[in-house]
């Protein structure tokens, strides 16, 4: 069984460690907590596995883990083996009125899987593995806690087959949480997201009951779509413990192309023209000049790298159409392409920054064509117009035929006096930290965008959820409370209303 991986040490240790964020903890008394050993595979309370359940790879958390805190810890860890055990937990805690957090690799950015309230931690790294594999019908059966690099090289080995999910979390990451969070793949514009390719699910509900959804047969009309009801939700409505898939053979061609555009824009409409046409080659990022710069050396243009994997058939047709939407711009080296692939899920840099002071982050967005490239410049002068922003840039990363999603990546520091004052110090954290958030958010929601593309919503973005829904978020309040009637699941996520005490901001 693979462990999540943490983003940095606490400086602390863990048996030091303290809780950031203020809320009401919920404690598991000491009959609780027996028999939920008696339930499930293993229950703990150590310091050390509370604090590593206390916190994901939500950035800022990197700059209080250097203080010896975490955001928020758990009472105990529950590490269930099958989907019985997730059943008897929940069970238990509902009974209880005890909250549990649903978790599995924690590599999420946006708190998802913090446990706000402190109850337990459901650990499901433990519901690992590829259950069945349908070679006919190209469907198969991934259980919840498997991460990527165990389903990738479990469908090919004997199967040769693929999911076709590359996200950059990969090594960090398990099916469970693609699905939570509706997660997006590198090569996401030939393969689709984890909703297109997700066909069934098995899901917990809080009181312990156990359901499938969907997954009998293709395009069935069976009422409305359960399986995307939980796609998502982020753990608040149920706890997804397997998941049934499409899978594709693996792909025998593979071709790569790089460009440099005048302008973001232009690069953008090259994009769109080529999906419009048909081709969906797997991989179409283009980075303006700051990206370009940083990422290729190349800080005179806005570099389009296109790698496509399918039949060889459909790949020639596909890069055919691609080079002749492209053929006004500049032809690049298609090392570049190579570069991209080298260091694409490196964020070694993360942690080193936030520890030398640097508030990094990125918040990933979606939009028409028709919007993109007014949001892009909106986004990048509002970031740069708050004060101590040293860098904003963007780049767009999976595209679709109505639009794409665009990926900021801002830094900030704080002025010189501030730097050896602690708390004034993360005072001006926290206020820059949120108003570049805001600021985001502000000119994606005027653009009639998408809040989030593939991190979800978790704690981060929740305060704008009800204003991204609009009337819709009162069917998702209602939807979570016929569902989970005593608020234990996640609570404090997605904006929900909770029963255990006011969600705070960092």
């Amino acid at each position: 069984m693979t462990r999540p991986t943490p983003v940095t040490p606490i400086d602390a240790g863990t048996s030091g460690v303290v809780d950031h964020l203020d809320t009401a903890r919920v404690a598991v008394d000491a009959g609780l907590a027996e028999r939920l050993g008696d339930v499930c595979d293993s229950v703990s309370d150590l310091d050390e596995d509370r604090a590593e359940a206390g916190r994901d790879w939500w950035p800022v958390a990197i700059g209080w883990a250097a203080a010896g805190a975490v955001p928020s810890r758990p009472a105990l860890v529950a590490r269930p083996a099958d989907t019985a055990q997730v059943s008897a937990v929940l069970s238990l805690c509902d009974e209880a009125r005890v909250p549990v957090t649903p978790a599995g690799g924690r590599s999420g950015v946006c708190g998802a899987s913090i446990p706000l309230f402190g109850g337990v931690a459901l650990d499901l790294c433990g519901l690992d593995g590829i259950a069945d594999v349908d070679d006919t019908s190209l469907v198969a059966d991934l259980r919840a806690g498997t991460f990527g690099p165990d389903v990738e090289s479990g469908l090919r080995d004997g199967h040769g087959l693929t999911l076709g999910h590359w996200p950059q979390s990969m090594d960090l990451s398990t099916v469970g949480g693609w699905l939570a969070c509706r997660g997006a793949g590198q090569y996401s514009n030939r393969y689709g997201k984890i909703e297109d390719m997700v066909l069934g699910l098995e899901v917990v509900l809080a009181d312990g009951r156990i359901v499938r959804t969907g997954g009998h047969g293709p395009r069935s009309a069976t009422g409305p779509d359960l399986t995307q009801l939980f796609v998502g939700s982020e753990g608040t409505l149920g706890v997804i413990t397997e998941g049934r898939f499409r899978v594709h053979p693996v792909p025998e061609g593979e071709g790569r192309r790089a460009f440099g555009f005048a302008s973001f824009a232009d690069g953008l409409d090259a994009c769109r023209r080529i999906l419009r046409r048909g081709a969906s080659p797997a991989v179409l990022r283009l980075y303006d000049a700051t990206e370009s710069g940083r990422n290729f050396d190349q800080p005179d243009t806005n570099v389009l790298v296109v790698l496509d994997e399918a039949d060889p058939a459909l790949l020639d047709a596909s890069l055919a159409v691609v080079d002749q939407e492209c053929a006004g711009s500049d032809t690049l080296d298609v090392g570049l392409v190579d570069r991209w692939l080298t260091h694409r899920n490196d964020v070694s840099a993360l942690a080193p920054l936030w520890r030398a002071g640097v508030v990094v982050d990125t918040v990933e967005v979606a939009g028409r064509w028709t919007a993109l490239p007014g949001l892009y410049r909106a986004v990048v002068d509002a970031l740069g117009r708050v004060p101590g922003t040293l860098a904003a840039s963007s780049h767009q990363s999976h595209a679709y035929t109505d639009g794409a999603c665009l990926y900021f990546t801002f830094a900030g520091r704080p002025p010189e006096e501030l730097r050896d004052d602690i708390v004034a110090r993360d005072a001006w954290v926290a206020d820059y930290y949120r108003r570049s958030w805001d600021e985001v958010t502000r000119a994606t929601l005027d653009a009639g965008g998408a809040l989030s593309h593939h991190h979800g919503v978790g704690l981060n973005r929740g305060r704008f959820l009800a204003e991204a829904l609009g009337g819709a978020f009162d069917v998702l309040v209602a939807v979570k409370a016929a569902l989970d009637p005593h608020g234990i699941l996640n609570p404090g996520k997605l904006g929900l209303p909770t029963p255990y005490g006011e969600v705070p901001w960092p």
